[in-house]
């Protein structure tokens, strides 16, 4: 039995229909490279929701750790880029994480230490994409006003 299960559906030309979890439903065009502008804007290719899931799952790792070190986050934003090979099959070969948290008085090791255990211990999707991707991260701490 599986823990998790994905469909995709054709729809169109070359956009998909995937649901995860039978929950969320989101648009799936083909690479850039195949479709015009437009298709391309009607949802997120497969390799851009690679680092959307990293991102999900990194995010939720460093709000939890960090409310239950009781910093008073007030916003939270992890932007995640990655870099791919120029030949097929297009593998990311470097992803870069960054961290903004924003709040009062935000203590910098807490922050860090969030960090570091989304990376060696909690996030899944990290774990795997490390194997083969050089994965970098870093944070910024925006003071609330």
């Amino acid at each position: 039995m599986s823990d998790h299960k994905a469909i995709v559906r054709w729809r169109e030309s070359m956009i998909f229909d995937g649901a995860a979890d039978e929950h969320t439903h989101i648009n799936i065009p083909m690479a850039s490279s195949v479709l015009n502008e437009e298709d391309t804007k009607q949802g997120v290719t497969p390799m851009g929701l690679v680092l959307v899931a990293l991102a999900g799952c990194t995010i939720m790792d460093v709000a939890s750790i960090l409310h239950k070190k009781r910093q008073k986050v007030t916003s939270l934003e992890v932007i995640v880029e990655g870099v791919q090979a120029e030949q097929h099959p297009r593998v990311y070969t470097e992803i870069t994480i960054l961290y903004r948290v924003g709040g009062e008085n935000i203590d910098p090791a807490a922050v860090e230490r969030a960090i570091q255990l989304s990376r060696e211990k909690y996030c899944p999707v990290q774990a795997m994409l490390k194997a083969t991707v050089k994965i970098s991260d870093h944070y910024e701490i925006i003071a609330s006003s």
